[in-house]
């Protein structure tokens, strides 16, 4: 399913794609229980950064799921989408059915992937199917599973677009006839917009508001009003909140000193980064980070099991 990546220093463990021998590469359909069947509590433990998109549909149970440090309850008829570069890690599966689709990000064609919004990192992790669309969804990953899975004398090449056209149809059907789970789905506008993806890219350049402003030609109350609106919080905090998820990916599983820290997320010592994590999240960055390696020990030892797809065998 998914493979240790070797040879790259990283602060999270990243798996990177691998279809298992004999299925086309790029995509790969399984269920809850085979992944059962692959890996032990041991190799599912801990948080990971996935190359790959990730998407779960439960038929039956409940399955609790941790993405970038916020948990969610997934039960069925709903859908988690985990896209990469996020942490991912799983709960206890042993109680819940469901199915796994998995995907490359340059799978699908290009015309889907930009309708999908799927290289969006802050489109909604999990999602509530509307109506009708419970069943839609569920035709199209029926439909797609059993492609994966089919016997066929059809050459490879037919086989992959095939599977592309289908994912096409499902992540098409899940991106737009879902909604999130809480229920609110403001259309953002194109200043919240652009200032998100501003900050995507600058974040560890400039943390000030200003900066961002006078960059896209806005006001700062201008940006403020639509990060509200579309967002439920200011543009400040917006850029805050930013940097405090990535300085928490740095910290979770990584040796990376505070200072050396500080400085990739552009902050002039290690003392000044401390204080505007404790003031923001209530601990110290050492403390964060021990907090999380208890708790990921604590899933080790089978008191309460969760994981991420680790690597084959």
């Amino acid at each position: 399913m998914v493979k240790n990546r070797q040879g790259v220093p990283r602060m999270i463990p990243e798996l990177a794609f691998a279809p298992p021998v004999g299925t086309p590469a790029g995509v790969e359909v399984l269920a809850l229980a085979e992944l059962r069947t692959r890996v032990t509590p041991r190799q599912l433990a801990g948080p990971n950064r996935h190359d790959f998109h990730v998407l779960l549909t439960l038929t039956d149970g409940s399955l609790r799921q941790t993405v970038d440090f916020t948990a969610y309850t997934l039960r069925p008829g709903s859908w988690l989408w985990v896209r990469p570069g996020q942490v991912h890690q799983w709960g206890d599966i042993t109680g819940a059915a469901g199915t796994l689709f998995l995907f490359e990000q340059d799978f699908p064609d290009p015309a889907t992937a930009a309708v999908a919004c799927l290289d969006d990192p802050y489109a909604p992790v999990v999602r509530t199917p509307l109506g009708d669309a419970v069943d839609v969804l569920h035709t199209a990953a029926r439909h797609l599973d059993r492609e994966f899975h089919a016997a066929t004398r059809m050459p490879v090449d037919v086989h992959v677009a095939v599977l592309r056209h289908l994912l096409a149809v499902l992540v098409l059907r899940l991106a737009h006839l879902t909604s999130p789970a809480d229920g609110s789905a403001p259309e953002p506008g194109s200043a919240y917009l652009r200032f998100r993806d501003a900050v995507e890219r600058d974040f560890a350049r400039t943390r000030r508001l200003d900066d961002y402003a006078r960059a896209l030609g806005y006001s700062a109350r201008t940006l403020s009003r639509a990060t509200l609106a579309a967002a439920g919080v200011g543009a400040k905090e917006f850029i805050d909140r930013r940097v405090v998820l990535e300085a928490k990916r740095l910290l979770a599983h990584g040796e990376l000193s505070a200072s050396r820290i500080a400085a990739q997320l552009g902050f002039s010592s290690a003392t000044n980064f401390s204080k505007y994590f404790h003031q923001r999240t209530g601990q110290t960055p050492i403390a964060f980070r021990h907090s999380a390696r208890r708790d990921h020990d604590r899933d080790v030892d089978g008191t309460s099991p969760s994981a991420a797809p680790a690597a084959r065998g």
